[in-house]
């Protein structure tokens, strides 16, 4: 049994090679979309085909420019919905604003909750979406959330990478804060290995920076691995490899799901002892921020899997493991 009388794929233009993926995987050419402008900036869109009664997946991740890429997703849900269209599927690889789910000190929006409202009251019928900044936010909403993990590739990726030290024990995954502990035990658990913590100070004076104290774990001589989610302006990451290698590590290396590398990033990246750094591809990464020392896997098979399974009405649930 299937929702709906078909599927119809929708790209936004925040990532049309991820939806283009997809459309691959899927074996489902994209539908047929104008995106334009009017001469104040405003955005249209046009559908030129017909969604009536379909099950409809808009792909567009709501990375930079994060309000526009936010209101195209709206902005096309309204026009699907409004063409009759029987479900209307946000599929956002990278969800925007994940960060500000807490009030972290008086008087600031918990704007993470906002945005799900914002997408619910838009008419959208379901999210998909992977490795969210905290686990609560899917309570934020009031509509069904799959939540994929880009987690299992990329430790697929070092278990071949460094098979022979992980037979010798010699590699031990980082988490770089206090916060990422759950994240990083389940990554050392799929690569069989032990975890160490990265024990910082943040200031919240300024955003996006923090200061290494100390390393709990056992981490000299050996390969370690920094597990995160997200990695932005890259201080966390690279600061903890910097007291990684102070602390006689012999390498260092990197991976996060979603690659959202702003301001100093790639300069960061780029003086630090960081080997390899490692992404899924739920965020384009520009031409000029690609680097040898960055690589990016996909994670459209899994939305693929994920897309085909709500549409056949089959339970997902291990895709989120």
């Amino acid at each position: 049994m299937s929702r709906g009388n078909g599927i119809k794929i929708f790209s936004g233009t925040a990532h049309p090679e991820f939806a283009e993926r997809i459309s691959r995987e899927l074996n489902i050419p994209l539908a047929k979309i104008r995106h334009y402008r009017f001469s104040d900036g405003e955005i249209g869109i046009s559908l030129d085909e017909s969604v009536r009664g379909a099950d409809v997946f808009i792909i567009q991740p709501t990375c930079t420019p994060a309000n526009e890429n936010l209101f195209q997703l709206l902005i096309m849900a309204d026009a699907i919905k409004r063409a009759s269209a029987h479900y209307v599927n946000a599929v956002i690889p990278y969800y925007g604003y994940a960060r500000q789910d807490r009030k972290a000190k008086p008087r600031e929006p918990i704007t993470a909750k906002l945005v799900a409202n914002v997408l619910t009251h838009g008419g959208i019928d379901r999210v998909i979406t992977a490795d969210l900044h905290t686990g609560q936010i899917q309570g934020f909403f009031d509509i069904p959330v799959d939540h994929l993990t880009g987690m299992k590739l990329l430790a697929a990726y070092f278990k071949d990478l460094l098979s022979s030290e992980l037979k010798d024990n010699r590699v031990v995954v980082v988490s770089p804060d206090a916060g990422g502990v759950a994240r990083a035990r389940k990554f050392a658990m799929m690569l069989d290995t032990d975890i160490a913590i990265v024990d910082k100070r943040r200031s919240y004076d300024v955003a996006n920076v923090s200061e290494v104290m100390d390393i709990v774990g056992n981490i000299q001589g050996r390969i370690a691995i920094l597990v995160d989610d997200i990695i932005d302006t890259a201080g966390t990451i690279c600061h903890a490899a910097q007291g990684l290698l102070e602390r006689n590590c012999e390498r260092v290396f990197a991976c996060a799901t979603h690659a959202v590398l702003s301001g100093p990033a790639m300069d960061r990246i780029n003086e630090s002892g960081i080997e390899k750094l490692v992404f899924s591809d739920t965020i384009p990464i520009p031409e000029e921020k690609k680097s040898d020392r960055i690589l990016q896997l996909s994670l459209a098979p899994s939305f693929a899997e994920a897309i085909k399974r709500v549409h056949n009405e089959e339970p997902i649930s291990e895709l989120f493991d």
